[in-house]
């Protein structure tokens, strides 16, 4: 990436201050020009939305790790569950970084290392197992962030931290979207899984809190994705009650539970805001950006918004013994019933990379440096 000269400075500070001054309280808080634009690094964390290998080196039996994943860009299968790349690939590719390699291949930091693992939550599993239940991995948030730090050594090589993160993009998930389904799948009733929500949103925020306190300048922080457009869900919860269904055929009441969690963690990161007045915290708003591909699925070049492999049957998984699945992935929303395509990954990428599904934009950040053709390739 190119060094950041002193008119790109100046010009950015102009129009950082004039933001601050045009901004009230209630609309998108300005990016700071503290951070710096050129990046040099991606450190990531999170759930099967962005694992590029961790779940794999634990579980390779795992259906995610079958063909036909991974044949759409990879053309085998990649520790991806998807058909190709996902949003943290898109993030990388656009800012003229490697793609971000999993903790658990990682020899180096070169590029930064990416910590998600598929199935993760972002709360410990004993907070499920006091309340019935278990789930299928413990490699929550709090297991992630402690990786991180017990690298911190080598990450920083004897110099301030600050500098080294400084130049770095944390991303923040998705996670806390397993909290909830795994109370979902048992079909626990959402007055109850709203209970969930405070201590995800307390988790998130611990989190990014102490990543901020080792020298995390710029942290992207996802939304959860319109739930209940999700084809398992639809397969589950399943009504003749056309009520239930908005336009395009996803679940209200689902829909709506995503976006009660998506504003209250929205105004989680409005006091991280204040606490933290020198890191940029930008809300990804992957609900919004993910739900106008199910509004209007033909002005995206999608067929279809079932699933493409193992038509999101709770009982056949994609990659399992006796799956089908479609000709043609780009031409679907979703993949498996759970994950959505790399054609549809790559749209909610571009959504917020280079669009208005962030808060604060994105775009207004590194303006210069970040590679928008990159989408159009």
């Amino acid at each position: 990436m190119r060094p950041i000269c002193k008119q790109v400075w100046i010009t950015l500070a102009v129009v950082t201050a004039a933001l601050a001054i045009a901004t009230s309280n209630s609309e998108s808080p300005p990016l700071l020009v503290a951070s710096p634009c050129s990046f040099t690094s991606i450190f990531s964390f999170g759930d099967s939305l962005a694992d590029t290998g961790n779940l794999y080196f634990e579980f390779p039996s795992h259906h995610c790790f079958q063909p036909p994943y991974g044949e759409t860009f990879f053309h085998h299968v990649s520790g991806r569950c998807s058909d190709g790349r996902l949003i943290i690939d898109f993030i990388a590719e656009s800012l003229g970084l490697p793609l971000v390699k999993a903790y658990k291949v990682k020899k180096n930091a070169d590029g930064g290392i990416n910590f998600a693992v598929s199935g993760a939550t972002a709360l410990e599993a004993r907070f499920f197992e006091e309340r019935g239940f278990s789930i299928e991995t413990n490699n929550s948030l709090t297991v992630q962030v402690n990786w991180f730090k017990e690298l911190l050594p080598s990450l920083c090589n004897f110099t301030d931290c600050s500098e080294v993160f400084g130049n770095s993009l944390f991303l923040m998930g998705e996670i806390g979207g397993n909290d909830f389904n795994a109370p979902l799948l048992r079909q626990k009733s959402i007055a109850e899984i709203k209970t969930y929500v405070p201590y995800v949103i307390n988790a998130i925020s611990s989190a990014i809190h102490e990543l901020i306190g080792v020298g995390a300048r710029t942290l992207i922080v996802p939304g959860n994705l319109p739930i209940g457009c999700n084809v398992i869900y639809l397969r589950i919860y399943g009504s003749l009650d056309k009520k239930q269904y908005d336009q395009s055929g996803c679940l209200k009441w689902l829909n709506e539970f995503a976006e009660y969690y998506n504003h209250e963690l929205q105004s989680e990161l409005d006091k991280l805001r204040t606490l933290h007045p020198y890191a940029n915290i930008i809300y990804a708003d992957y609900y919004k950006a993910a739900l106008r591909l199910y509004r209007n699925p033909t002005k995206f070049g999608f067929i279809s918004v079932n699933s493409c492999c193992g038509e999101g049957d709770p009982y056949n998984f994609c990659g399992t013994q006796g799956f089908s699945v479609c000709d043609d992935p780009s031409k679907y929303i979703g993949w498996d019933g759970w994950h959505l395509t790399e054609a549809a990954y790559k749209l909610i990428a571009q959504a917020f990379i280079e669009g208005s599904y962030s808060q604060p934009q994105f775009s207004s950040l590194c303006l210069p440096y970040v590679n928008f053709g990159h989408f159009n390739t």
